[in-house]
């Protein structure tokens, strides 16, 4: 091993097997586990070793000597750079094989539990352009490869602005993007006319370091209706405004919903800003199955709708609804998975901390004629009280879909108090979910488990797990 910038290099190195968030695993010459980003199972590369620990060390690939049979040609111009669609290099059928592994690895590994046979993974019918939604950054920073740095010879180096997405690790440079296969058009042909027209009209793109500029965010929305929703935001008004706006709308005439939002603060969230509806309807709608849902600016919605679906469907089968229970939905967000198996449900009562999402999920179930949805914003524990259940009744099942943190401890407690006869966990981390199951298996018992995918090319993998009360 040689040494450089004071990180270590290993010349030479086989990688083994994935270990978790899409690393390979290999180990150094005194025994010490590696993982290493950016390789594929068989690789032979150099690695830079960029944190060593007395009992594990974590790297990434700097150079390819070998390349893994596995190994696949990559369709974007921008992986490797972008940090998006990190497993492009892996045929899809592998991706599933090693997702499927990472749900058992980390079920058994961090939740030490007594397992049913975990059910064959739901992979995605399509593996390019499956997202609803991108967000883009403007900045006044491109960021450029070592390759491009080192072009320059020494020279210095004049970047130039950049439209796409932030580099991996860095708050103020991103990637410029020409074409991303995550979201059908109009959003490539959107983004790249927007940077054209910026620098033919010299419009400044946000620095991040000295909170200057007037280009910030690019949003956009492609339902499975066919309607677009588009969201400009900016530092502050100017007279180009809606000269850009007006653009978009001839070059896209297939968005229904054009927004801007003013936003000087010094961070890139909207949630606290006023979003002006420039044209069309403020919303647009989206379907699972035949239930409507609508999309405004501010919404959260599963961003991969075929794949959505077919998570709620495997979320409903496990609940086992007869068309009488009373189904708790925790952390409901705007409502879609309790709406999704409302038909076969008794009531559905949706308790959530933000409040917006509530006030979605109540429109939600107005569109669907649902006066069986109930919904609550705030704390489990200070909701559910004994007044609550005489009014709405004790929960049959309950649905839980936690952010990646998991569940906290305290609502664990409140599970085992309630001792609902079934729990649908549904999981976008299978890792917290392991820990927050290992807590309730005194009182409940795995059933069944049914990883979903959710993100082709990436690791990301969603986990449906039932539990049923001893």
């Amino acid at each position: 091993m040689s040494r450089k910038n004071k990180k270590t290099v290993i010349e030479s190195i086989r990688l083994g097997n994935y270990a978790a968030e899409g690393k390979t695993i290999a180990h150094t010459e005194d025994g010490k586990a590696l993982f290493v980003e950016g390789g594929v199972p068989g690789d032979m590369v150099r690695v830079l070793v960029h944190k060593s620990k007395k009992s594990y060390a974590e790297g990434k690939v700097l150079e390819l000597l070998e390349p893994s049979p596995n190994r696949t040609e990559p369709f974007c111009a921008h992986f490797g750079i972008c940090g998006g669609c990190k497993w492009q290099m892996l045929p899809y059928e592998l991706q599933l094989q090693y997702k499927q592994q990472q749900v058992a690895d980390q079920l058994f590994r961090i939740g030490h539990l007594e397992l049913p046979e975990i059910s064959p993974i739901k992979g995605s019918e399509r593996t390019r352009y499956y997202r609803n939604k991108l967000e883009f950054t403007f900045s006044q920073q491109q960021y450029l490869t070592r390759e491009e740095i080192a072009a320059s010879e020494g020279a210095e180096i004049a970047r130039q602005p950049a439209l796409g997405f932030h580099a991996p690790g860095m708050f103020d440079k991103v990637v410029d993007i020409e074409t991303c296969h995550l979201q059908e058009e109009p959003t490539n042909r959107i983004k790249n006319y927007l940077r054209a027209e910026a620098f033919r009209m010299d419009l400044p793109f946000y620095d991040y370091r000295k909170h200057e500029g007037w280009l910030r965010n690019l949003i956009i929305r492609v339902a499975s209706t066919g309607q677009v929703m588009v969201n400009l935001v900016v530092q502050h008004y100017r007279e180009e405004l809606p000269l850009l706006l007006d653009g978009i709308l001839e070059i896209a005439p297939e968005v229904t919903s054009l927004h801007y939002t003013l936003n000087d603060k010094l961070n890139d969230s909207i949630y606290d800003r006023d979003i002006v509806c420039y044209y069309g309807t403020p919303y647009i709608e989206e379907h699972l199955e035949h239930f409507r849902f609508k999309i405004s600016p501010k919404s959260f919605f599963q961003t991969n709708t075929e794949q959505a679906a077919e998570l709620y469907r495997v979320t409903r089968d496990f609940a086992g609804l007869t068309g009488s229970e009373v189904v708790y939905d925790l952390y409901c967000g705007t409502g879609s998975i309790g709406i999704f198996c409302s038909e076969k449900a008794g009531s559905i009562i949706g308790i959530e901390l933000v409040e917006d999402a509530i006030l979605d999920a109540r429109i939600n179930a107005e569109w669907n004629n649902l006066d069986k949805c109930h919904y609550f914003t705030g704390d489990v524990g200070k909701i559910v009280t004994n007044d609550f259940y005489k009014k709405y009744g004790k929960p049959d099942v309950v649905i839980t879909d936690p952010p990646r943190a998991g569940m906290s401890e305290k609502l664990i407690e409140q599970l085992l108090q309630m001792r609902a006869p079934r729990i649908v966990y549904v999981s976008c981390n299978p890792a917290t979910q392991a820990r927050d199951l290992a807590l309730l298996t005194d009182m409940y018992q795995v059933k069944k488990i049914q990883p979903v995918d959710m993100f082709p090319h990436t690791h990301h993998i969603e986990n449906v797990v039932l539990l049923e009360l001893k």
